[in-house]
């Protein structure tokens, strides 16, 4: 698999990202920062000095550092799908 990218992030595993909850509807959960340990199709896990919390992915804005540094905002509607059929890619046959 190509490595991640700001581009191709929708479509690569997020477990073990640093992330951090840039915004929410919920005042409570915006700042949270930590790794993603686990992922629904409606929340992301998130290992944090509070604690393991579940965040809802509908209502947050994600901020992912990438290995390479790279920091990346994602709107967690666009996220809300089960992670393996996010990660499937469609392969052309012949």
């Amino acid at each position: 698999m190509s490595p991640i990218t700001p581009q191709n992030i929708l479509r690569h595993e997020l477990i073990g990202l640093t992330v951090k909850v840039s915004d929410a509807t919920d005042p409570t959960i915006r700042g949270v920062r930590g790794a993603v340990v686990d992922e629904t199709k409606n929340t992301l896990k998130i290992r944090s000095p509070r604690g393991t919390l579940m965040i809802p992915k509908n209502i947050a804005t994600f901020r992912f550092k990438l290995p390479n540094g790279v920091q990346v905002d994602v709107d967690g509607e666009r996220l809300t799908a089960r992670p393996e059929g996010r990660l499937k890619t469609r392969v052309k046959r012949w």
